[in-house]
């Protein structure tokens, strides 16, 4: 019988915090100067910063509140190495379980603004057919779509740092380098799904113990709507089954309104369930 592992917040939290240092404690010179990047770690979290962020998304403070108590004095320290790194603007997410009852009081103090919600979710690798998806083949075969999926060797990382990087709609050429940077780390296991020779979606999944994260999945715009997301989460899956992880977490989006996010779907879909919702808060320097 399936004995089902306990999920929490600070699990899932620190996986997306350690996913994104591997990126920007990683990333090697002469991208790390151009980039302005750094990453420190603290009170149980990690302060990631990118002075020259030419998307202003990779700023970001992930993982707080669940060694040290979120209060006025831990997030005027979160401030001051954001300013002394030379950044500007940057994203706080914080789940909501570690919120302080004054949280209110210290996001005016900060300047601290709701900007956008994503939603965490958790699940195991079980085997299928809980994770298998309509459509979808073990890794290396092809998908009902004729897209084959299967892990990126060495030769092919810095094409598949362009392709999530452009998936996602940034500039390969200034930020693709600290995909590279992550996957030149054995914490970092890459995917990808191909069209013929053509790279058209990547992914990876982050191993830290028995902890996974499903990380940087993204497929080109010209090549949406044909599987490649859901094959990649199920390749991901049976890895992490086979490296003896036992809890697998993800983030995305929370759909706006009424509406849909394809990535959540794919996700629950293949048997991840919603954990929280959490808010990502914006600091912009007075």
């Amino acid at each position: 019988m399936q004995q089902h592992v306990q999920h929490s917040p600070g699990n899932s939290e620190s996986s997306e915090a350690e996913a994104m240092f591997l990126m920007l404690a990683n990333v090697a010179e002469p991208h790390r100067s151009a980039l302005g990047t750094s990453a420190v770690r603290f009170s149980g979290g990690v302060v990631l910063s990118m002075a020259h962020d030419p998307v202003n998304y990779w700023s970001k403070a992930l993982g707080f509140g669940f060694e040290s108590p979120i209060d006025a004095h831990l997030v005027q320290r979160i401030v001051d190495t954001f300013l002394a790194a030379g950044v500007t603007s940057a994203i706080i997410p914080l789940a909501p379980h570690v919120l302080p009852p004054d949280w209110m009081i210290i996001a005016a103090r900060h300047g601290l603004t709701a900007e956008s919600t994503w939603v965490k979710l958790a699940g195991e690798p079980l085997p299928a057919p809980i994770f298998e998806l309509a459509s979808v083949s073990p890794a290396g075969d092809k998908t009902d779509g004729d897209l084959r999926i299967d892990r990126v060797e060495s030769a092919d990382i810095a094409e598949w740092a362009n392709v999530i990087v452009s998936g996602f709609g940034m500039p390969p050429a200034q930020l693709s380098s600290l995909l590279v940077a992550a996957a030149n780390s054995p914490e970092t296991h890459p995917f990808a799904a191909w069209d013929g020779n053509l790279m058209i979606a990547g992914a990876s999944l982050v191993v830290q113990g028995d902890v996974g994260h499903l990380a940087g999945a993204a497929t080109l715009a010209s090549a949406r709507g044909r599987g490649a997301q859901s094959a990649l989460i199920a390749a991901r899956v049976q890895t992490a089954r086979e490296l003896g992880v036992r809890r697998l977490y993800a983030e995305t989006g929370m759909p706006a309104n009424s509406g849909e996010n394809s990535s959540l779907n794919n996700m629950t879909r293949a048997g991840l369930r919603p954990l929280y919702e959490r808010i990502n808060w914006r600091w912009t320097a007075a």
